[in-house]
């Protein structure tokens, strides 16, 4: 049509523009296994794009965004991510915590939260994963109890207690959206809040885990008596896992099309290096280069159809797609390289990074072996999987 070619020009002109001057190193920076790279002058940017009016641009116009259309939301998205802009530092607070209060917050919580969020000027991260809990979501064990507050017989507080690992961007995180059990003697998905709490407090501790690459966006973070104010939870108490699973459909949302144009610069990429070392003429590895290229096609075709519904758990099927090509991709890198993949001098160059941070792509945001039972049980309607030893004779 040609009101999107149009905004597609928009688009891709003021990104052109801007990516210039001091915004002109901050291309291609940042992105899973790279958050470190020039994360100030990323914020930075990402605040310019904010002033412009090019933050949150899929939220309503009520709401603060632009209130673009899903084919203009993918365009956007797409034109990023092909100019070579950086990767966001505010993914987690524009695309899965404001969704999250739009859809579900008290108008409260989106008049003190959302346009923070839409200005870049509060960073968030997500407390879901557990160390005894990974990708089982309802398993966590994370307290939460309400209580006095100290300034006065009706005013109470949650107070909260546990450990949250694999916390992406923790350590610049302002917030957290935390996923937290507040009725004693619950179990599984029932009795869990969805609450926001201040990362800057006495009862929050952050430490860094150093990954394969040498690098540490994600973290263990502790809460010991953290608090957080009464009215902090989203959705009533003991409905957090309504709310939470809210968030997981907005995560797998229209900026997987953005981040597909990285993956099909990542394979261009890696042909590029094939063609260098002579790889290309292993017809093996030159089958393999052609079949990861229709699957990208597929991985797109997916992503769009998917877009026109309502979140669900089918959206499980795109993240075990892209997650499971994206680590072939990894290994494919070093195919194309050859031997001379297996030489560092000292620092990882990028596709050794790709092969080694493409391992997390199958357990972040839920496993590999989590998103299969979603689609068995929730989507194929086959029998649940046995969870103990009783379900098992």
């Amino acid at each position: 049509m040609e009101n999107h070619e149009r905004f597609r020009r928009e688009v891709a002109t003021w990104l052109a523009d801007n990516l210039t001057g001091e915004f002109a190193g901050v291309r291609g920076l940042g992105g899973p296994g790279r958050e470190h790279e020039a994360f100030d002058e990323r914020l930075a940017w990402e605040r310019h794009l904010a002033a412009a009016g090019w933050t949150c641009v899929g939220w309503p116009t009520e709401f603060g965004g632009r209130g673009l259309s899903l084919a203009e939301q993918v365009i956007f998205h797409e034109e990023y991510a092909a100019s070579g802009a950086p990767a966001r530092v505010s993914h987690l607070g524009e695309q899965l915590l404001g969704p999250t209060l739009i859809a579900f917050g008290t108008p409260e919580q989106q008049r003190r939260f959302l346009p923070a969020i839409r200005a870049v000027e509060q960073l968030w991260c997500q407390g879901y994963s557990e160390p005894g809990a990974g990708s089982d979501l309802a398993a966590v064990s994370t307290t939460a109890r309400l209580e006095p507050d100290g300034g006065g017989a009706e005013e109470q507080a949650w107070m909260l207690n546990g450990q949250k690992i694999w916390t992406s961007l923790a350590h610049v995180a302002d917030w957290c959206f935390v996923l937290a059990r507040t009725e004693p003697g619950s179990t599984r998905h029932h009795g869990l809040s969805y609450l926001l709490v201040p990362m800057d407090q006495p009862g929050v501790t952050v430490r860094p885990i150093t990954q394969l690459t040498g690098t540490s966006e994600f973290n263990e973070v502790f809460f010991d008596d953290a608090r957080t104010e009464a009215d902090m939870v989203v959705g009533e108490p003991g409905d957090g896992w309504r709310v939470a699973m809210g968030t997981l459909g907005f995560e797998r949302g229209v900026s997987t099309l953005g981040q597909q144009i990285g993956f099909r610069r990542e394979l261009d990429g890696i042909v590029a290096q094939a063609r260098a070392t002579g790889t290309i003429d292993d017809p093996v590895l030159r089958d393999d280069l052609v079949r990861a290229r229709v699957d990208l096609r597929v991985l797109r075709a997916h992503a769009l159809r998917t877009l026109e519904r309502e979140p669900g758990p089918d959206v499980a099927v795109g993240k075990l797609l892209w997650a499971t090509w994206h680590r072939r991709l990894g290994e494919l890198a070093m195919r194309a390289r050859g031997a001379r993949g297996l030489i560092t001098g000292g620092d990882l160059d990028e596709w050794q990074r790709l092969l080694l941070f493409s391992r997390a792509d199958t357990i972040y945001g839920g496993s590999d072996e989590i998103q299969r039972n979603i689609i068995a049980e929730r989507v194929l309607g086959l029998p649940k999987e046995p969870r103990n030893t009783e379900e098992r004779r």
